[in-house]
């Protein structure tokens, strides 16, 4: 195998995640159309800067420790760093592990989504990066910016962003 088809499996794809419906779509599509064997997924959660979560006092400036997969289930975890035991996510990250031999693995920040998410991209030495676009109107993304558009400009790696409505995808492992 050549150097170039060796280092295309291993690399490192990030997929923002906040629990809503276009960042679970961002997950699946990086599941069916970005990720193969060897790859490893972080799925990057920002925290608000308000946050009050235990780990935040300890992290809050280089983000959290990467957290494996292994312990998503753990009820610690939401209260230490504000991750939820999201069971479709979770049906998705167990199918590309066990499916694809994708690494999963996630780190919290806190902050500003938009600055974290560049950050992140540098800090872990990302890929790619994916994104839900939660499809703000004309005058909110002006008034408050767009988290997408920001992220597009800015990251130093290749940034697809998931826009529209979400749709429900198969798990990687199932047939159409």
């Amino acid at each position: 195998m050549s150097e170039n088809m060796e280092k295309d499996h291993n690399r490192r794809v990030g997929v923002a995640m906040d629990y809503s419906a276009t960042s679970k779509s961002a997950l699946k599509w990086a599941a069916h159309n970005l990720l193969t064997h060897g790859d490893q997924l972080i799925l990057i959660h920002v925290e608000p800067p308000n946050s009050d979560t235990p780990r935040k006092l300890l992290f809050q400036h280089t983000g959290s420790p990467l957290i494996p997969l292994e312990e998503f289930r753990e009820i610690k975890l939401e209260k230490q760093y504000g991750l939820r035991n999201d069971a479709e996510v979770l049906d998705v990250l167990d199918s590309l592990a066990s499916t694809k031999g994708v690494r999963v693995v996630a780190k919290v920040y806190w902050g500003d989504p938009r600055e974290k998410l560049c950050e992140a991209v540098e800090d872990l030495k990302l890929d790619s990066l994916v994104l839900g676009s939660r499809g703000l109107g004309s005058i909110k993304r002006v008034l408050i910016g767009s988290v997408s558009s920001y992220v597009v400009k800015n990251a130093s790696c290749p940034v697809t962003v998931v826009k529209g409505k979400p749709l429900p995808l198969p798990l990687p492992n199932s047939k159409p």
